[in-house]
């Protein structure tokens, strides 16, 4: 199937998150990229916006019971960038996790000028 998207990661801090993960979250999480790639329209189980004023999205991966959240945003129509990721441990994802990948989206478009 065709790429529709590009995945880029934002400096390493999805790697690092990633390569602590089982091997099930792993191959969930290519799973899950390979839907983000190539969906024409990703669906929400999988890619959500999270607030309406910041173009910031969430990748949605569960596992059994845990349930995982790496943020990012588009760079035009075909790049996703991402940046941090957590597992989510509660029905409200952390503020703190939130500002943390404001800052790193501000960080990535002020280097992109």
């Amino acid at each position: 199937m065709k790429e529709i998207r590009k995945i880029e990661f934002y400096e390493d801090y999805f790697i690092k998150f990633y390569l602590n993960l089982s091997p099930d979250v792993q191959k969930k999480y290519e799973y899950v990229f390979v839907v983000v790639r190539q969906a024409d329209r990703i669906p929400i189980k999988f890619f959500k916006k999270i607030t309406n004023k910041s173009n910031l999205y969430e990748i949605r991966v569960e596992v059994k019971s845990n349930i995982y959240r790496t943020f990012c945003c588009l760079d035009g129509n075909s790049v996703v960038i991402l940046f941090n990721s957590f597992q989510k441990k509660t029905q409200k994802t952390p503020i703190n996790q939130i500002i943390k990948a404001e800052k790193l989206k501000k960080a990535y478009f002020d280097e992109k000028k």
